[in-house]
């Protein structure tokens, strides 16, 4: 931000890398099991499906093996998302968290939604049956990946809890992932197990094949709410007005400030944020003055609010009246 009349300040904070690290490090615990979960699961739907020419346990093999690609995108989100800011990126890579993420959620829809209306659709046309014993190996598999889904759900809801709880452990997109990713395994497996027992009992495929369309769709849907959120942050997502909130009360109470006639912010990864501001400065005051107001203020905001990594002032003397009715004062270009 830059003005005719105004002074630009950016300073770096130093945040809470410790903290960030530690979560990580749990978090990627939380990956690597489901993972691991995955890749049994994913092998024994496979080989039980082929055997009992089950349409909603093939269903549920694409499910996992897209889970499994998922949790390799993950992986690399925690990876890459700290490295620290260069040259070339001087915000730093806080947001390839989102943007791996993203990747995670069309892998959901594609691979496991898509192949699963596939899966039913094929079931219905061909009228597939099945033999008892086949009816009892996929009970048995879906049974025991039921199991093994409960026990990664349970995992990942426990990194929530430590994590802070529902609204600060799910801001993470790898965690959201994961919790997103086990909580439908366990509603599909549940899926699939009723839709073949009632394959079973009944003798018409139809169930089974409901409930591979059923599981399609719930991917679907997992998977576009989880690329609607990694897109929000890819695009420039302000942060939480109850933080932006604060921040200009912050600013309001300075002495030296006249008037905040903008504050614009951005989240730049999972606990960064670039604040900038546009503030009308008290009538009086020496260029050598606002030059340290300005650090103070600064400063004071660094230590305020520890996710505020970049932070931006652009000191204006232009008339209030003329600031208030500007695009970034009203909101019209984004401004807040």
């Amino acid at each position: 931000m830059s003005g005719t009349d105004g002074e630009q300040n950016g300073e770096r904070s130093g945040g809470t890398p410790g903290t960030g690290s530690k979560a990580d490090r749990h978090t990627r615990v939380t990956v690597l099991v489901a993972l691991a979960a995955n890749l049994v699961i994913a092998v024994a739907k496979a080989v039980g499906g082929v055997l009992a020419g089950s349409p909603a346990l093939l269903s549920e093999a694409a499910h996992s093996v897209a889970d499994s690609f998922n949790e390799v995108f993950l992986l690399a989100a925690l990876r890459r998302s700290r490295r620290p800011a260069d040259a070339q990126h001087p915000f730093g890579y806080g947001q390839e968290r989102f943007f791996w993420s993203l990747l995670a959620a069309v892998g959901i829809f594609v691979m496991g939604g898509c192949f699963s209306f596939f899966q039913g659709f094929e079931a219905l046309r061909q009228g597939t049956q099945e033999t008892f014993s086949g009816y009892v190996a996929g009970l048995i598999v879906l049974g025991v990946a039921l199991v093994a889904e409960g026990v990664s759900l349970l995992r990942a809801l426990h990194q929530v809890r430590r994590q802070g709880g529902a609204l600060s452990g799910l801001s993470d997109p790898a965690l959201r992932t994961v919790v997103a990713e086990d909580g439908t395994a366990v509603l599909g497996v549940t899926l699939a197990l009723a839709g073949m027992g009632l394959h079973m009992v009944t003798g018409q495929v139809v169930w089974e094949a409901s409930a591979s369309l059923a599981i399609g769709v719930l991917l679907v849907y997992v998977a576009y709410r989880l690329g609607r959120d990694a897109r929000d942050r890819l695009i420039g997502e302000a942060a939480d007005p109850e933080l932006s909130g604060r921040i200009r009360s912050l600013l309001r109470a300075q002495p030296e400030i006249d008037s905040v006639e903008a504050l614009f912010t951005m989240k730049m990864g999972l606990d960064a944020t670039l604040v900038a501001a546009r503030i009308d400065l008290v009538p009086g005051l020496e260029s050598e003055r606002v030059e340290e107001v300005a650090v103070r203020i600064k400063r004071s905001l660094a230590r305020t609010f520890p996710e505020a990594d970049q932070i931006f002032l652009d000191v204006t003397d232009r008339p209030a009246g003329e600031a208030r009715e500007s695009p970034a004062a009203t909101g019209e270009r984004g401004g807040a």
